[in-house]
């Protein structure tokens, strides 16, 4: 199953090794590189005839390696391996290694093709697709980055097989983000699937919706002018909260930042947008029953504040939110003062 559009195919699979040896027959013979985490590359590509034979470059995992030191690494690597404008960047791994690997691909001898295989679920259904790229910088969550799309995007659920649950519920964030968004019937089937057993059959149908609803953000506004700024709920509040957590030496992974980040934006919503009040409690203690506390106090408050000052979103001094005025209906470039902010930074420690 592929969704395209003019730059990018998005391929769902089982098998990802045929799928890329097939994308790699335009490419001369020792043109094609890749990069990739430690953990991956210990439990599925070390002996796999595919990805076994590409000269590869392998990072540590982790949120506190997605720096400029890594960038320089797969720089080194493809200069020393005497990559070309003609060869080709396969990026096998999670959220981090996609945006970093991605970054140094688009401007590696201003830039080469590239190519991303999500093995996390935040990969499949958000930071591969979309075309971001980038690393963090002097403590601020993806400071630096370009847009740049790869050539393809190859899902294979069965990477997730080895997956904890810590990082599938970071992944199930961006999901929820996108039901709320987008989407209420789509919200509706990732509360029921909670519920319910494991089911690999189901998960594969919801993360299809979930990146198609991704995907046709990215289509209507690929470089983040208007519409595609919807994206962005949650992720004030919630980078905002991972940069304070690496600031502080006690990192965490993407989706809970986000997770509780929309707890405090749907608070902003109720106030902003009229977001109905009742609904957004609902939603709030379901998502902090899944996500659990933040351990926020009151003295978090002003950093995170002036954090969200450094938002890439923000313009003319203005801290900028995407919010709702109700699931699936979009409020961008929403200014909140900062008595709101504070109020709903209150709320997520208080819930």
């Amino acid at each position: 199953m592929e969704y395209s559009n003019d730059t990018t195919r998005i391929i769902f699979t089982r098998s990802a090794g045929e799928e890329l040896a097939s994308r790699m027959t335009g490419f001369r013979e020792g043109r094609v590189f890749m990069a990739t985490e430690a953990t991956v590359e210990r439990l599925w590509l070390r002996d796999h005839p595919v990805f076994g034979a590409l000269p590869a470059v392998v990072l540590p995992a982790g949120e506190e390696h997605k720096q400029l030191s890594s960038v320089t690494r797969i720089w080194e690597f493809l200069s020393q391996s005497g990559a070309d404008r003609k060869s080709l960047l396969v990026n096998v791994g999670g959220g981090m290694l996609t945006d970093l690997a991605g970054f140094a691909a688009s401007t590696f001898k201003r830039g080469i093709p590239f190519i991303h295989i999500p093995t996390t679920l935040l990969a499949q259904v958000d930071a591969s697709v979309g075309g971001k790229t980038g690393f963090n910088f002097l403590g601020l969550k993806n400071e630096i980055g370009t847009f740049a799309e790869p050539q393809a995007v190859i899902i294979d659920t069965r990477f997730l097989e080895t997956l904890d649950r810590e990082n599938f519920l970071s992944g199930y964030a961006e999901m929820i983000k996108h039901g709320l968004i987008a989407d209420p019937g789509h919200l509706q089937e990732l509360e029921a699937y909670l519920q319910g057993e494991a089911d690999h059959d189901a998960l594969a149908q919801i993360i299809r919706s979930s990146v198609a609803i991704k995907q046709r953000f990215v289509e209507q506004d690929p470089r983040e002018a208007g519409i595609r700024k919807a994206l962005n709920f949650g992720h004030t509040t919630g980078h905002a909260i991972e940069s304070l957590a690496m600031e502080t030496g006690r990192p965490l992974l993407h989706g809970y930042a986000v997770a509780w980040g929309m707890i405090a934006e749907l608070r902003l919503s109720v106030s902003q947008c009229g977001f109905p009040e009742n609904e957004a409690l609902r939603l709030a203690s379901w998502i902090r029953k899944q996500y659990g506390k933040l351990p926020l106090t009151p003295a978090h408050f002003d950093p995170l504040y002036a954090l969200m000052g450094h938002d890439k979103k923000n313009a003319s001094g203005r801290i900028n939110f995407t919010l709702l005025s109700a699931p699936g209906k979009i409020e961008t470039d929403r200014n909140a003062t900062r008595e709101e902010i504070m109020d709903s930074l209150a709320f997520l420690s208080q819930l």
